[in-house]
C-alpha cells in the first residue's frame, strides 16, 4: 500500500471553526469546558492531518475514510446520543438544554458495534 498524499492540512483554528460551524448549523451548543474543547479539536485536527478527514478522536481509527464513514465528525451517533443523553459520545456537542444545565457530560454507552 502506497503513501497516501494529504492534500490539505488544518490547524486549531480551522478545526474551532468547523466544530462551530456544525453546532451552529445543527442548533447544538460545543462544550463548555474549555480545556476539553481544547483536547478535542486538538485531537480532531491531527486527525484530519493524518488520515484528511475529521475522524471522532475519541475513538479508534481505522485510517480508511470508507470504513471510517460512520465516526468522522460528527459522527452518526451524535444526534441519536444528544437526543438520549443530551451531548454526544465525547462530549464535544450538546443539546442546548443540557449546555444550560452547566453539568459535564457523563460517560454513555458506545453505539459503534
Amino acid at each position: 500500500m502506497g503513501k497516501r498524499i494529504i492534500m490539505s492540512t488544518k490547524t486549531i483554528e480551522d478545526t474551532r471553526k468547523f466544530t462551530a460551524m456544525v453546532a451552529n448549523k445543527q442548533g447544538w451548543k460545543l462544550t463548555h469546558d474549555e480545556e476539553l474543547l481544547g483536547f478535542l479539536v486538538e485531537g480532531l485536527t491531527k486527525n484530519f492531518n493524518r488520515y484528511d478527514y475529521f475522524c471522532c478522536p475519541c475513538r479508534a481509527a481505522a485510517a480508511d475514510k470508507q470504513k471510517d464513514k460512520d465516526i468522522i465528525c460528527p459522527c452518526v451517533y451524535t444526534k441519536p446520543d444528544i437526543a438520549e443523553y443530551g451531548h454526544c459520545y465525547c462530549g464535544l456537542y450538546m443539546s442546548p438544554a443540557f449546555f444550560e444545565t452547566g453539568k459535564i457530560p457523563n460517560s454513555i454507552p458506545e453505539r459503534r458495534a
